[in-house]
């Protein structure tokens, strides 16, 4: 079972783990989407109060895995506090044991923690196992709240 950890996206292991995430992320990126574009995270945006990232870390000690929840702006005409998740992500090794469910219940936990009332995520319809994890965690399909060039489907859920 993973424990989790706070880190800043600066950390020697949550910069690894990124890394990892979007090496991943281009070798899958569909050809008809033309190349993927990763966007390192500001250390700002996932720092208490405004968010948090954290890293997963194994039995042995090693980090598998991690992911950040940020405040964005609520969707206009709404007082909801609205929470991003982002670069949730776990090594091969660590997959298909239910820690990726895991994983995002700690974000969402975490969101609540700040008071989010609202969380919302995108993603690409090429990764189908998160699509699949955000389904039956009770996401629904949204309007695009941003313009990610990477996203091909955009997911929210109420909190609380």
């Amino acid at each position: 079972m993973l424990r989790f950890r706070d880190a800043s996206v600066t950390d020697a292991d949550a910069h690894a783990l990124l890394g990892e995430y979007f090496a991943e992320r281009a070798l899958g990126f569909p050809v008809s989407q033309g190349e993927y574009r990763p966007a390192w995270p500001d250390a700002r945006q996932f720092t208490p109060p405004a968010g948090v990232f954290i890293v997963a870390v194994d039995e042995a000690g090693e980090s598998v895995g991690c992911g950040g929840v940020r405040r964005i702006p609520s969707h206009p005409g709404t007082s909801a506090q609205r929470y991003e998740l982002k670069h949730l992500w776990l090594a091969p090794s660590a997959r298909g044991a239910g820690e990726g469910r895991r994983l995002l219940q700690e974000l969402e936990r975490r969101a609540e923690g700040f008071g989010a009332s609202e969380i919302v995520l995108d993603t690409n319809a090429s990764l189908e196992a998160a699509g699949r994890l955000y389904r039956s965690s009770g996401y629904v399909e949204i309007e695009p709240y941003n313009e990610n060039p990477n996203a091909t489907h955009w997911f929210g859920r109420r909190l609380g």
